[in-house]
């Protein structure tokens, strides 16, 4: 179990790496480069539009050829375009190229973990699996800022760049072998179909969505809003470090309490978002010390819940654990990409409290959609003659 852990959460954090390190480095790497701040936007929309598309496919290929051989490949992948960042990104074409195709590198990684817990790790532990798997982003996001006083400031950065493929090709190293776990039949529980309808995927791909894009505006934003709102940069910076670690200590706390109880998982999410858009509107307001006292709310709200999320499409999905998640994921990325850029352009053009504002709309009608996507699921269940206890719903 704790090989299977340390596989997943090494290469997925080593996969979604690279558009962080690019926004810690971000100075730098246009300096060096020569473009603007909205280059920085395009490479990390170039990730995650690249993920989303190739996300489904990439899901049902893991399906097929396994989640442990989709980890190891993925973790390579990434590996390899990570120094070709460092060796061959002489231009803002040629960056933005090279993160695509490390954002393809990302949309492998996601669904194979995901299948890798959901066939190793026994029913009872599957929360805490995918509560330490999606920690990767906040863990990303606080490696990517000790990069720059590290490697960046000192190095370059293109050796962080290297750095971080060499943690990507290690990560490959560790994935356990493919036959422990593979064929592992589905708990007798969730016996059935296999799978929930099209339509309540579709539901609840559009709450994540809505989610991702809200959650997204905090590490890409929070600093900058803070410091507009009067916080010292310093200060600001350390708010978005308490703000992360909260975040991944809520998600370890959230899988564990998870593997406690029957069901109820997607209902825990709905709350989550909601209280996220709470935290959201409170950041509208500007004020340093409302701020301040914000983030954990909305780092450990707004933006802990991924890990229930993945659990519970799991679990209603025990046939292609996969293929589903890889459908969902679509959704994520789509978030990723279109939250930050709304939340920028708003931003620039009207003022940080209207961007916000729409953040916490964006949280709300995520609550909405997984509320919505988790009665259709539970209803599908009873219409199907099947157990409600345990169910993610």
């Amino acid at each position: 179990m704790k090989r299977v852990l340390l596989a997943t959460a090494a290469a997925t954090t080593a996969c979604v790496f690279p558009p962080f390190l690019l926004g810690a480095m971000a100075v730098q790497v246009r300096a060096d480069l020569g473009f603007s701040e909205a280059g920085t936007g395009l490479g990390v929309a170039a990730f995650f539009a690249s993920a989303s598309v190739f996300s489904a496919a990439l899901g049902r290929w893991a399906e097929r050829r396994g989640g442990g051989r989709g980890l190891r490949q993925a973790a390579l992948g990434s590996a390899a375009m990570q120094v070709a960042i460092a060796g061959l990104a002489g231009s803002l074409p040629a960056l933005l190229v090279l993160l695509a195709l490390a954002g393809t590198a990302n949309a492998l990684a996601q669904p194979a973990a995901n299948l890798v817990i959901s066939q190793a790790l026994p029913l009872h532990r599957q929360g805490l699996g995918f509560a330490v798997k999606q920690s990767a982003i906040p863990a990303s996001t606080m490696l990517a800022g000790l990069a720059v006083p590290a490697i960046a400031l000192t190095a370059g950065w293109r050796w962080a760049f290297v750095g971080s493929g060499l943690l990507s090709l290690a990560s490959a190293a560790v994935v356990p072998a493919e036959g422990r776990w593979r064929g592992r039949p589905a708990p007798a529980a969730f016996e059935g179909s296999g799978r929930a309808p099209m339509a309540t995927m579709a539901v609840l791909s559009l709450g994540i969505a809505l989610g991702a894009a809200a959650a997204g505006t905090l590490g890409a934003f929070l600093v900058s809003a803070g410091v507009e709102a009067g916080l010292a940069p310093g200060t600001a910076g350390l708010t978005l470090t308490l703000g992360s670690a909260v975040g991944i200590t809520v998600r370890l706390l959230a899988g564990l309490r998870a593997d406690r109880r029957r069901g109820g998982h997607l209902r825990v999410v709905a709350v989550m978002l909601a209280l996220g858009s709470v935290a959201f509107v409170l950041l509208a307001t500007g004020r340093p010390g409302v701020i301040v006292a914000a983030v954990p709310l909305a780092f450990g709200a707004g933006w802990a819940w991924p890990g229930l999320f993945n659990l519970a499409v799991v679990l209603a999905n025990p046939g292609s654990p996969a293929a589903a998640t890889g459908i969902t994921q679509t959704g994520t990325y789509l978030g990723a990409v279109a939250g930050p850029l709304v939340f920028g352009f708003l931003a620039e053009h009207v003022s940080f409290a209207a961007a916000w504002l729409v953040a916490a709309a964006a949280a709300a009608g995520a609550a909405v959609a997984i509320w919505v996507g988790r009665s259709m699921l539970r209803r599908t269940r009873l219409a199907a003659g099947e157990p409600l206890p345990p169910v993610p719903a």
